[in-house]
């Protein structure tokens, strides 16, 4: 049951700052998603790139104007993450909670990371930190263990994704656009892009879950090296193009939640 504070900044007046800011939020994450995309594509075509979110926002962040930009996304990027924190105390499902909980995580690694690149840290890619990750719980008791169970748990969390794309699940998420073709259009980006993005994570789990089995965490691997692993697969540089414009598809679904999302 939430408190009668935290539904007064939920839904009265004193809420409507906020709403924006997380709305804004879903903006930033859907820009960084269609950049992304872009990266993941041109990766696929041999053209090169890093499909990285750290580089992404240390790229923005040249000169001035890029540090305010970042900060700005910082602070939309950590209201969301405070809306769905907020909505993981108030809701009373489990699973509500659960899920609300891990946006909230996602959503505030984001804000850091594009605050502390706007304060001058050096981005630290993906990869690098997936390594990190594996190798810090390794040198814990049944580190092993609890590297394979991180893998599984990704694995789950993109299998989530796919059924959730393909399903439609998300709509319960969206207010009724109300132009039918609006309505059509970001169906499909749904669709198209929780596959896309269910995928990815299911080769990070996948890898995360390697990097246990042979006790090695540098086998454990971000986005980017999720999209290298596809790319020396059979019929590899199709298969990555076709993620690339899911992640593409994947944001620009996200943009459009910035006005049909259920707040």
């Amino acid at each position: 049951m939430s408190s009668p504070s935290l539904s007064a900044a939920r839904t009265g007046r004193s809420g409507d700052a906020w709403e924006r800011a997380a709305r804004a939020g879903y903006a930033v994450s859907g820009l960084l998603h269609v950049a992304l995309g872009a990266v993941i594509v041109r990766i696929g075509i041999g053209a090169g790139g890093e499909a990285d979110q750290s580089r992404l926002l240390a790229s923005v962040g040249d000169g001035a104007l890029g540090r305010v930009l970042l900060v700005a996304a910082g602070a939309a990027l950590l209201a969301l993450a405070a809306w769905q924190a907020a909505d993981a105390v108030r809701t009373s499902e489990a699973r509500d909670r659960v899920k609300a909980a891990g946006k909230a995580a996602v959503y505030l690694a984001l804000a850091a990371t594009a605050v502390s690149i706007a304060l001058g840290s050096a981005a630290q890619d993906q990869d690098s930190q997936a390594h990190g990750i594996a190798g810090t719980l390794m040198g814990a008791p049944a580190g092993r263990i609890l590297v394979g169970a991180v893998g599984l748990g990704i694995v789950a969390a993109g299998a989530f994704h796919v059924v959730k794309g393909v399903t439609r699940r998300f709509e319960e998420e969206l207010r009724s656009p109300t132009r039918r073709e609006v309505g059509l259009g970001i169906r499909w980006l749904g669709t198209v892009g929780y596959v896309a993005k269910g995928l990815a994570l299911g080769v990070v789990g996948a890898l995360f879950t390697f990097a246990a089995i042979a006790a090695d965490p540098d086998k454990a691997e971000g986005i980017d090296g999720a999209v290298e692993r596809l790319r020396d697969a059979p019929g590899g540089p199709a298969i990555v193009i076709a993620v690339g414009l899911g992640f593409a598809a994947y944001g620009l679904f996200a943009i459009a939640r910035t006005r049909y999302a259920r707040m």
